[in-house]
Parts: structure tokens; C-alpha cells; sequence
């Protein structure tokens, strides 16, 4: 089933396609035959003719019994939602003052998130007076970065919104 909803599907005699290739109930080619004969198969087992492949030439449908078939894809696409991992923005913020051992920690916590597959944005927050200096303190971003520099890139230069300057990182592709 590539890509079809399952609603989309189209049995028995909602296929109108003069000739289609059908696959047994088995699994086994029976080749290309009308959608009338085809329709007669399915009948004669106590099955239904199912429209797996709109696209192929000529289309490609399957004798098996709707119900099954219908709960074994619905099985299989909710266990391949399971197995997939959402990508999430986790956000460390700094200020223009901080020690390089407090660095050290949020670079570690960062490292942490890179390795689970997450994208880091880093924020360097300035309050008051810091305003007047927010040029001058890009280099606390460039330091954690560059602290980075072996497992992540930076995906989003600096930029500045407002009283917040930010970064996004995420992790290397091997």
C-alpha cells in the first residue's frame, strides 16, 4: 500500500478499471484479467476484491477479506507512528555574564539533547543595562557552539528578537 489511506481504498464494485492484475488469496499471481472476472474469483472464494495499487498499469488487486486486510493496516501504520521520533526544540538559556563553569554545564545538557536527537536553541537573554552591550557578548553563543563544535552544527546563526539573541544547533549527520 503505498501512501493510500485505508478510507481510500476502493472494493468489489467500486473498481471500474476494464483490466486489472490480481494476487490470490494466498499471495499468489493470477495475473491480468477484467475487473468482472476478477470480481468472480473473489466471489466464488467469499472474499473481496480490493484495489491495492491505483497507480500500476494496469491496477493491482488483491482477493482477501476487507475486514482482516483493513485492521492488519491499520495495525501496521499505528506501529510505524510508534517507532518514529518527534524531533523536539529544547531552549537553554544564558546570560552575557556567565561563568565558564556554568557554561560548561549547559553545554552538557545540550550534549544530552544532541545525542537523543533533538535540536537545541540556545538563548543568551539581556537585561538592563546589558542592552548597551549586546554586540559585544555574541561570543558567549560562538563559545557554546564552538564546545559543541564535535556532535553539532549550527543550523541558525545568531539573531537577535527583541532582548533575546539565539542560536539553533543540531546534531551531525555520520
Amino acid at each position: 500500500m503505498e501512501g493510500t489511506a485505508i478510507a481510500d481504498l476502493k472494493i468489489n464494485e467500486q473498481i471500474r478499471d476494464k483490466e486489472v492484475r490480481v494476487i490470490g488469496e494466498n499471495g499468489d499471481q493470477l495475473g491480468v484479467m477484467s475487473s468482472r472476472d476478477a470480481q468472480a474469483l473473489a466471489d466464488e472464494a467469499g472474499l473481496d476484491l480490493v484495489m491495492i495499487s491505483a497507480n500500476a498499469n494496469p491496477p493491482v488487486c488483491r482477493i482477501v477479506d476487507y475486514g482482516k486486510y483493513k485492521y492488519e493496516q491499520l495495525r501496521k501504520e499505528k506501529e510505524a507512528r510508534k517507532k518514529q521520533h518527534q524531533t523536539e526544540i529544547k531552549e537553554i538559556r544564558l546570560s552575557p555574564n556567565i561563568d565558564t563553569n556554568d557554561l560548561n554545564t549547559k553545554v552538557g545538557s545540550a550534549r544530552k539533547f544532541l545525542t537523543k536527537g533533538d535540536k537545541v536553541k540556545v538563548t543568551l537573554r539581556f537585561r538592563g543595562r546589558e542592552m548597551a552591550h549586546m554586540n559585544t557578548t555574541k561570543h558567549v553563543l560562538d563559545d557554546f557552539a564552538a564546545a559543541l563544535a564535535d556532535i553539532a552544527v549550527v543550523d541558525k546563526p545568531a539573531k537577535v528578537e527583541g532582548r533575546t539573541m539565539s542560536i539553533f544547533l543540531t546534531a551531525k549527520k555520520n
